[in-house]
């Protein structure tokens, strides 16, 4: 039996109206509704290299421009640079005897670049000593970026007086949350202490650049000489390194590697977290992986009919319950402008129930996201921005017959995989609807219909509403011993390939 696969057969409907495959999309259990990457706000949890697996903190990787101190790739082809060792012959000290010494050099085993190749002297130690080359621009741009970050520092305390001004007799933030007045300013970026010399006295202003009106006059031989683009860098390998942009290969030098992060992902309706991977930067495991993979059921398409215009063809699909809950699946039509605006109607709804659930301090950072935008600024945590559902721009030319009749699945069992009994689940099936089923899997048949209109090659997509049972068995809720069972419908298209034409 074979499957229709593909980045974009199967494609489910976020809340924002974005399809997305269900591998690109979140679960948020609390608000019980599908979001894509664009429906989350992306936190970064930790800053580590990727090679020697260091965890860096954020201060020290913003000072160390994101990048490694002890790790470099090559200048050539960006490929990560290996230490290799090479024995030189050398008289010890005081003595006439030769010995023989271990000295490192960096090579790379993808271009087979080499820190020999630039003339970088060979080291005594794996781990450091590699010169830097100084960039002759280093004060000049350390001037603006002071004389920028004191500007943006004078903007912000500009702005929290026009907006002392304009609270006036209303009671202030800090009265009400109990917070001082000098983690504020820390917060929005101030310094916390008031005697601060960026608060009191405006920065230096650097020397304004003046044009040369001497330039270097180019060579005589600049169109006779023949060019060998060997010897020449590429536009890549040049802005690799902005500070100094080597114009020919021998002025490469070693690249501190980037450095990698984990992300924290939250939605951005109930600020709840969908995502959070472990601090540990060689550990590839989640305390929090909210992915809908595991929460949604899983739909593929089996087998498909020729699809001609105008006529009924059979669609098998197999769903698949990923859940330890046994579920329901009930077809509805494809009804997109009612299921936008029942997704906007009960969106707020939603997210009230969900805060209801939550501890006190809890609501407290919740409700401070409800505040005017005066005092979002001041907020233990800034606010995320929701995203607005949208109309989804995917037209379905192709007709779906809904059944009358649902379907049960059974929770998942990864022992009923290696079991060839039989099935124990004594489930009575509509024939009609049901076509095979075994452990958590059911195949489906549906029957569907091209528009009559429709030319040669052209692409038919069909879609429904599927409706499922999902139980909410999150842990910490006193009040609900008894695992919460909500109804969630979610839209689905199926891209089923090209139209053919007639027998």
């Amino acid at each position: 039996m074979s499957y229709i696969v593909g980045p974009n057969v199967v494609r489910y409907a976020c809340t924002c109206g974005l399809l997305k495959p269900i591998s690109y999309l979140y679960f948020c259990r609390y608000c019980t509704q599908l979001r894509c990457s664009f429906c989350v706000c992306h936190e970064v949890d930790s800053n580590f290299c990727g090679k020697c697996s260091e965890n860096i903190p954020s201060s020290e990787a913003r000072i160390k421009k994101n990048r490694c101190g002890n790790c470099y790739i090559c200048p050539s082809c960006e490929q990560e640079l290996s230490p290799r060792i090479a024995s030189t012959k050398a008289p010890a000290e005081g003595e006439e005897k030769v010995v023989t010494k271990k000295m490192y050099y960096l090579y790379c085993q993808f271009c087979r670049w080499s820190s020999r190749d630039v003339g970088i002297p060979d080291q005594s130690t794996v781990t450091g000593g590699w010169p830097e080359r100084e960039n002759v621009h280093t004060n000049r741009l350390q001037e603006l970026i002071d004389l920028y970050k004191a500007i943006v520092v004078a903007q912000k305390q500009q702005q929290e007086k026009d907006k002392k001004k304009q609270r006036g007799k209303f009671v202030s933030y800090t009265d009400r949350t109990g917070v001082t007045a000098a983690a504020l300013r820390k917060r929005i970026g101030l310094p916390a202490d008031l005697t601060h010399p960026l608060l009191k006295s405006k920065p230096k202003e650097p020397e304004p650049a003046k044009a040369k009106t001497e330039v270097v006059k180019l060579p005589d031989d600049i169109f006779t000489k023949p060019l060998n683009l060997m010897e020449v860098t590429t536009i890549e390998q040049r802005l690799l390194q902005p500070e100094s942009q080597p114009i020919t290969v021998d002025k490469l030098f070693p690249v501190h590697k980037q450095l990698s992060i984990k992300r924290t992902l939250r939605c951005r309706s109930c600020e709840h977290n969908v995502s959070k991977p472990e601090y540990n930067p060689s550990s590839v495991k989640f305390k929090i992986q909210l992915f809908a993979y595991y929460h949604i059921p899983e739909v593929r398409i089996v087998t498909v009919e020729p699809l001609r215009a105008g006529k009924t063809s059979e669609l098998i699909l197999k769903f698949t319950n990923p859940t330890q809950h046994q579920t329901t699946i009930t077809f509805w039509e494809l009804d997109l402008e009612k299921q936008q605006q029942e997704v906007n109607e009960n969106k707020m709804d939603q997210v009230t129930e969900s805060v209801d659930n939550l501890s006190i301090a809890e609501k407290q950072s919740f409700s401070l996201s409800s505040q005017p935008s005066s005092l979002l600024s001041l907020s233990s945590r800034s606010p995320s921005i929701v995203v607005k559902p949208r109309k989804i721009a995917e037209t379905p030319n192709c007709s779906v017959e809904i059944p009358t009749s649902n379907f049960i699945l059974p929770p998942r069992d990864d022992a009923a995989e290696y079991d060839d009994s039989g099935d124990t689940h004594n489930i009575q099936d509509d024939t009609k609807l049901v076509k095979w089923r075994k452990s958590n899997k059911a195949f489906i048949r549906l029957n569907i219909t091209p528009n009559a209109d429709l030319p040669l090659n052209t692409e038919i997509v069909c879609g429904f509403t599927m409706e499922h049972i999902y139980t909410n068995a999150i842990t910490g809720q006193q009040d609900k011993k008894e695992p919460q069972k909500y109804k969630h419908k979610l839209r689905v298209f199926l891209t089923l390939g090209q139209l053919v034409g007639s027998e």
